[in-house]
């Protein structure tokens, strides 16, 4: 019979998860019965994504603003504290900012990064607009309004604490240190990518410089959450008290679920926790990987890159295309982006479950690592 379908990526419906759910027998279930009910088969090398909040909620992995505050009372105990170049979120940044700012016992000087925060939300009008110096909110910056969200975010943020909360702006964080030599002091960086390139040029300049991953790597207090690896990063509002973390234990968790599927349906699936896929809006340039990584944890069959061939190019070059294709060892192929497995799985997952109603945290996807002439 011939083929016609190629890569096939089915959101599956899962019950509301609360906290404290052991969801690898409700996931693996919950995919038998929807195969069963729907008429797919399960296939080997298929992938299951778990998106990483259904995980961390499950695993109850909460911190309260109350938290949040005595984590950063603990990296700065005293004294002023500059926020460097957060990102401009309100769901992303803001809950976590009314527990840094309980923290602070100074003043909260916060810098934005000019001309947009590290995904890609403006601050300005003109991208190209370059100046040196710091600006402050007597700067037309203080007044600009995100096209799309239609927010403020400079006066969102300082209302949080208008006493004690000042908004300033600058180009780059080389511009940042330049501008504010001999001051030192304590600064918090806040980029999700680059807080480590960022961290270690301010502490090289002489300023004491923690990030969000420094926050809640450790619980609070007995029961509450924590993520060794991330802390703060890739945390996400849950209620006006507290935010979800990161999931932890991800390694564990993908095993245990390749484990149970393979139990219950006699094949192999490969299993990966997903979070922000990597995709840059074209219309408007704001990119979507506000979590510190695509793929927290995967089984090992998701491990490097595709090995593809070009086909189209095999189709020009007048080659046998079924005979170069099927000896292909591996490899990147000229033209083919070089991108790894679980980022471009990530992606795909994260783009067919959105970040809305569709109720669908767990994504199921067959002939991923087919090619044009697998049976």
């Amino acid at each position: 019979m011939t083929r016609y379908s190629g890569v096939v990526s089915r959101g599956i419906r899962m019950p509301l998860i609360k906290e404290g759910t052991d969801i690898v027998p409700v996931i693996a279930h919950t995919l038998v019965q929807a195969a069963q009910t729907e008429g797919f088969s399960f296939k080997e090398r298929a992938v299951v994504g778990v998106t990483e909040s259904l995980v961390a909620r499950s695993q109850g992995n909460f911190v309260t603003l109350g938290d949040i505050s005595a984590s950063v009372a603990n990296l700065f105990p005293q004294g002023d504290v500059v926020i460097f170049s957060p990102i401009l979120s309100r769901n992303r940044f803001l809950p976590m900012l009314k527990g840094i700012v309980g923290g602070i016992k100074g003043k909260v000087h916060m810098v934005l990064t000019l001309p947009s925060d590290e995904v890609g939300n403006p601050l300005c009008d003109d991208p190209y607009g370059y100046q040196e110096g710091i600006f402050t909110e007597d700067s037309p910056y203080f007044q600009f309004v995100h096209p799309i969200t239609k927010s403020n975010y400079s006066q969102l943020y300082k209302a949080l604490d208008p006493q004690r909360i000042d908004i300033s702006y600058v180009w780059g964080i080389d511009n940042f240190i330049k501008a504010w030599a001999g001051k030192g002091g304590q600064v918090l960086v806040c980029t999700v990518h680059n807080r480590g390139v960022y961290a270690k040029k301010l502490q090289q300049a002489g300023f004491t410089a923690y990030t969000l991953a420094d926050i809640c790597a450790e619980p609070m207090r007995p029961g509450a959450g924590f993520n060794a690896d991330f802390g703060l990063l890739g945390s996400n509002y849950s209620n006006e008290d507290r935010v979800k973390l990161f999931p932890r234990d991800c390694q564990a968790f993908v095993q245990r679920l390749q484990q149970q599927l393979l139990e219950q349906t006699g094949v192999k699936p490969e299993v990966m926790i997903y979070g922000d896929g990597a995709y840059k809006d074209p219309a408007t340039g704001i990119w979507e990987l506000a979590d510190p990584i695509v793929c927290p944890a995967a089984t090992d069959g998701l491990g490097g890159m595709p090995h593809e061939t070009k086909l189209k190019s095999l189709i020009d070059s007048g080659k046998d295309v079924a005979k170069e294709v099927q000896a292909n060892a591996g490899g990147q192929a000229l033209g083919t982006t070089p991108r790894h497995l679980t980022d471009l799985l990530g992606s795909l997952c994260d783009l067919t479950s959105g970040s809305g109603d569709k109720g669908t945290p767990v994504i199921y996807i067959t002939g991923y690592f087919d090619n044009y002439y697998t049976k």
